[in-house]
């Protein structure tokens, strides 16, 4: 199983491709990916890992965990690997990952920023809110089957409740465990980078999605505002996870922007 600094991670793509590292949201697992791999891989040579914490990574955490120490993990991955800089596609909390990394380093070359926000607007906390209360009060397989709600837009979950079903068993054995899960929550909810910040990057791509119903479509677009040139692009359909759902429209949309 190939690891570096207690952190899994697989490689897609030809090598000598330009490196592309993906970067999920709070399931936090490199598998989050597979639906975009097939397009991404003909293009780059990509890095998906799991977060520390999660999925085939060291389980341990610190007694609190923040999203620079999440970006820190990725610039370990990069120098452990001999990356000198990378693309990043992140999503949600993956995206503040990238956009922690890229301020930290002036390692990323370009970044897309999908689906996450800069001020954690009362809707998202209200969800946030709601998740913590399943996985305190009903358990972890509560907090799983509602997870899908949060993700996806209602036909989609009609269209594939068996297949949600199916993967159920796998998200229940390779669950965190709960203390992880607030960890990582907790340090998601607290990061809020400044304008100032945000303002010394460059070459980003921010996705909102209308239909988001965990990030509100003008929240995930407010990350745009401060970053000189950004580009800004909007799904009219496909939920929190739109490359999940979308990954045709998705694939497509991100290709364009990274190969420009």
């Amino acid at each position: 199983m190939p690891e570096v600094a207690g952190l899994y991670y697989e490689f897609h793509g030809p090598e000598g491709a330009p490196p592309l590292i993906l970067s999920s949201g709070l399931g936090g697992s490199a598998g989050y990916w597979t639906p975009n791999l097939p397009a991404l891989s003909k293009h780059f040579r990509v890095l998906a890992y799991d977060q520390r914490g999660t999925g085939r990574s060291d389980r341990a955490l610190p007694e609190t965990t923040s999203i620079e120490d999440m970006a820190d993990d990725v610039i370990a991955l990069m120098d452990a690997l001999d990356i000198e800089t990378a693309h990043v596609i992140g999503h949600a909390l993956g995206a503040m990952i990238g956009i922690e990394a890229a301020l930290k380093s002036q390692r990323i070359d370009k970044l897309v920023a999908v689906n996450g926000w800069r001020t954690l607007s009362p809707h998202t906390a209200r969800c946030f809110e709601a998740r913590l209360a399943l996985l305190r009060g009903a358990g972890v397989e509560a907090f799983l089957r509602a997870q899908p709600l949060f993700l996806y837009p209602p036909d989609w979950i009609t269209r594939h409740d068996a297949d949600l079903e199916t993967e159920l068993a796998h998200h229940l054995a390779s669950f965190p465990g709960a203390v992880t899960m607030e960890k990582r929550i907790a340090a998601v909810r607290a990061y809020a980078p400044s304008a100032e910040r945000l303002a010394q990057l460059a070459d980003v791509l921010v996705i909102a999605t209308r239909d988001d119903f965990l990030v509100p479509h003008a929240s995930a677009l407010d990350l745009a505002e401060p970053i000189p040139g950004a580009d800004v692009a909007t799904f009219n359909w496909g939920g929190h996870a739109c490359n999940v759902s979308d990954p045709a429209g998705f694939d497509r949309l991100v290709l364009n922007f990274l190969k420009d």
